[in-house]
């Protein structure tokens, strides 16, 4: 499944990283722990999070992370797009709680497999 895919299927919207919308997505990791994504992701997940600053997308960039979702309609700061724009990962937002959204990821990559 592509980053694509998943905001087609899930009505996400897109604020950064357009460029990487055709980035494949393997699994998926959920957590507001920096330090724990990075220990645990795996590359290729989304990352589900409520987390908006700059430091998402270093550890996006350092783990080749597909994809990152914001969760609860928070929205990215200004240097978290601008790294997301250059490193083609795209920041992605729902209005939905971290709970569910990843229920949803979840069941879709189920389907894929």
């Amino acid at each position: 499944m592509t980053v694509k895919d998943l905001i087609q299927a899930l009505e996400l919207k897109v604020f950064s990283g357009e460029q990487g919308l055709e980035n494949e997505i393997q699994g998926g990791y959920t957590s507001d722990l920096l330090s724990d994504v990075m220990g645990h992701c795996n590359q290729n997940d989304v990352w589900v999070t409520l987390q908006t600053h700059r430091n998402i997308m270093a550890i996006a960039s350092l783990r080749d992370l597909a994809a990152i979702v914001i969760v609860k309609d928070l929205e990215p700061e200004p240097e978290a797009i601008n790294k997301s724009n250059q490193e083609n990962i795209p920041i992605l937002g729902t209005a939905l709680g971290a709970f569910e959204i990843s229920g949803k990821i979840y069941e879709l990559l189920k389907k894929k497999v």
